[in-house]
């Protein structure tokens, strides 16, 4: 990975498939949000408004798109998964994989969540 602090960095770091996944999950967010704030935290993409709502967060073979709050988001498709009594991700092998209409419905739930709410990180 890259030691690039910006989420082009991030991304040109990448390159491949992964590179391509990234970029295409930045895109839905940055379309269905666009008030939010996009840096590079923990070492990795995060998107904010009102707090972090979701991360983006590349591995070796996949990458894991990650809510705050994903526990409280509505997703008849079952495809956010995690154990913890807050934070859901999915994770994405191809770029095929990315449910732009999904992943905008999960964007604005908790951009909502988020508002109603709180920041997630001041135990709210």
């Amino acid at each position: 990975m890259t030691s690039e602090k910006t989420v082009d960095g991030y991304i040109g770091g990448l390159g491949g498939e992964r590179g391509a996944i990234v970029a295409a999950l930045r895109d839905v967010i940055r379309t269905t949000a666009p008030e939010a704030r996009e840096t590079i935290k923990w070492a990795q993409p995060v998107y904010e408004s009102g707090g972090p709502f979701a991360y983006i967060k590349a591995f070796g073979k996949s990458v894991n798109l990650g809510f705050w709050r994903g526990s409280e988001i509505r997703d008849p498709s079952g495809r956010l998964i995690g154990e913890g009594d807050r934070m859901r991700h999915v994770r994405l092998v191809a770029l095929a994989d990315v449910d732009r209409d999904l992943v905008a419905d999960w964007v604005r739930q908790a951009v909502e969540l988020n508002r109603t709410k709180g920041d997630p990180t001041k135990g709210t």
